[in-house]
């Protein structure tokens, strides 16, 4: 499988629809406003939180996606995430879980930096995904969870 350095390029195009769909399903179950600070984390190109308001940080792992993205973006992991704890009031992860090294430490990170409010996108074919969302389940208050053609969302509260 090609690394996400090699298909930066072609990825919106390869994946643009499907990320901004889910990305139109999380903004309309978590209420975001302009003052909000937000935690993409694996925000890729930033598709996942294209439709939520407020002040945008990305994380990503990949050099050549996170150039693409419109808002500032650092590279590094989501189980290291370099932030103070309760930094942001709303954190998403629009499928990028299932491609951590260490999901339970992870989600506990985002976990730590957020408020408020997590959007969680869980690709289902993902061999990782019935562990996952046992994590989430422990990790989050899980507000509801949407069956989306690909993805199980789940809408959460910090803890």
């Amino acid at each position: 499988m090609p690394s996400y350095d090699d298909i930066a390029a072609s990825y919106n195009e390869l994946h643009g629809s499907e990320q901004a769909e889910k990305a139109l399903i999380i903004s309309q179950h978590l209420q975001t406003s302009e003052t909000d600070t937000i935690l993409d984390v694996g925000c890729g190109s930033g598709l996942g939180s294209q439709y939520l308001k407020g002040k945008k940080t990305g994380l990503e792992p990949s050099k050549e996606l996170a150039k693409q993205c419109p808002f500032k973006t650092l590279i590094g992991k989501a189980e290291e995430l370099p932030f103070k704890d309760k930094s942001f009031d709303v954190c998403v992860c629009v499928s990028a879980i299932h491609n951590f090294d260490d999901p339970e430490k992870g989600l506990a990170e985002i976990e730590r930096v957020t408020v408020r409010d997590v959007a969680i996108a869980l690709q289902k074919r993902s061999t990782k995904a019935k562990d996952i969302e046992k994590m989430i389940n422990k990790i989050f208050k899980v507000v509801e969870t949407i069956d989306q053609r690909n993805d199980k969302i789940f809408i959460c509260n910090a803890r």
